[in-house]
């Protein structure tokens, strides 16, 4: 988890920055400037149109009285992925675009379910796939006197 930590508050600027640097100088510091406004104009309606769908294809499932299981983890995906194309850089909109574009969504959506369900059962098993270890006993929140 450290490690995670480490690479999202620490490596992924240090990443965004050479990368912006590296695009600037091959294409100039005013076009690289101008891609970057042009790509967070772009995320933000982006964006607000998918959030949009998103948020009527709930509305659509709950009335239909259907778990809205996709619905929420697209909606999940739509916001990490604003908040990617929001945040400057080239690498975290390239993140961003793969979560909130409708044709790459799916994929997404598969990995967050792949992940989930793994941390599911690695939390509610014993790791080797059988029911976890039923726990006995009972907090003493207060001492006897």
């Amino acid at each position: 988890m450290r490690l995670i930590l480490f690479a999202l508050f620490v490596a992924l600027p240090i990443l965004e920055i050479y990368v912006i640097i590296q695009v600037g100088q091959e294409i100039g510091a005013m076009p690289t400037l101008l891609l970057l406004v042009a790509d967070a104009l772009l995320g933000a309606w982006l964006v607000k149109r998918e959030g949009r769908r998103a948020w009527e294809a709930l509305n659509e499932a709950i009335q239909a009285g259907q778990a809205p299981g996709r619905e929420l983890a697209d909606a999940a995906l739509i916001l990490v992925g604003g908040t990617l194309l929001l945040t400057p850089g080239f690498v975290t909109d390239i993140f961003g675009f793969f979560l909130v574009l409708p044709f790459t969504r799916p994929f997404a959506r598969r990995l967050l379910t792949a992940v989930v369900a793994r941390r599911a059962v690695r939390r509610f098993t014993d790791g080797g796939g059988g029911p976890a270890p039923q726990r006995r006993g009972v907090h003493q929140i207060y001492k006897d006197q």
